[in-house]
């Protein structure tokens, strides 16, 4: 592997993860999009994930933002169900296919709802609408640990408070992230050339994700509300630019 490898690795494990400490998620939309440039979509999986979840278990000890079970629970049980058809499906779906088709939703549903004047809130209290979006958030998770994306686009949609978003997502992520890497350990997933840059990405995001977690707390509803839009817009850019090309070889 050669020291442009290791420095984009270096460079995408820094951004992400102070992204991920300001907004809770996005640690896999943003290194995805850097990384899945030069290496294989597997390996960007499986670093990911393991970035994700350094993040999280930081964000979980400097940014508590309470644990409730009942509302939690029907996005973990969703979460449970998708992670093994996300990971079952990654050696098999054309990551292009994959890119294209997220980044096209959130760069069609994020800008809309970060540039109209006034979005209708979507008052939905359905728990079995909340198991789907989970298991979205599985399935996505699996395929390459972006657990965060769709759970956090419907609490923004639904005009949820910052803190009970944060707290839903937060703990989502954490859950589901944890059970993402121990299948890929246990499935093999992880092998010996990608240890070299798991020691690189996981002391890497530590420091950015906690400066990003320290900013969070000042942020006010409405800051927080267009600085998750922006940043699903930016990732949904990414990925469409990414993985478009892939149509055309």
């Amino acid at each position: 592997m050669d020291m442009q490898l290791y420095l984009l690795v270096l460079v995408g494990a820094v951004i992400a993860g102070f992204v991920q400490g300001l907004s809770g998620f996005a640690f896999g939309l943003v290194a995805m999009s850097l990384w899945a440039w030069v290496m294989d979509p597997a390996m960007a999986a499986v670093l990911c994930v393991a970035g994700g979840l350094t993040g999280q278990v930081a964000s979980a000890i400097t940014v508590r933002r309470g644990f409730d079970l009942k509302t939690l629970a029907p996005f973990l049980a969703g979460g449970v169900v998708g992670i093994p058809v996300g990971v079952a499906l990654l050696p098999h779906l054309p990551v292009h296919v994959f890119k294209t088709l997220l980044g096209a939703v959130l760069i069609i549903f994020c800008p809309a709802m970060l540039f109209a004047a006034r979005m209708p809130r979507l008052d939905v209290n359905s728990r079995l609408a909340d198991g789907i979006v989970g298991l979205a958030g599985g399935v996505l998770g699996g395929i390459g640990g972006f657990t965060g994306a769709v759970p956090t686009l419907w609490c923004t949609l639904r005009d949820m408070d910052k803190d009970a978003q944060r707290s839903i997502i937060q703990n989502f992520n954490l859950a589901t992230l944890a059970v993402i890497m121990a299948i890929y350990v246990i499935g093999g997933h992880v092998t010996r050339p990608m240890l070299p840059l798991l020691a690189i990405v996981i002391p890497a995001m530590l420091i950015p994700s906690l400066i990003g977690a320290r900013l969070y707390v000042g942020l006010s509803q409405q800051a927080f509300r267009r600085l998750v839009l922006v940043l699903l817009t930016a990732s949904g850019l990414a990925l469409l630019g990414n993985g478009l090309p892939g149509f055309f070889r």
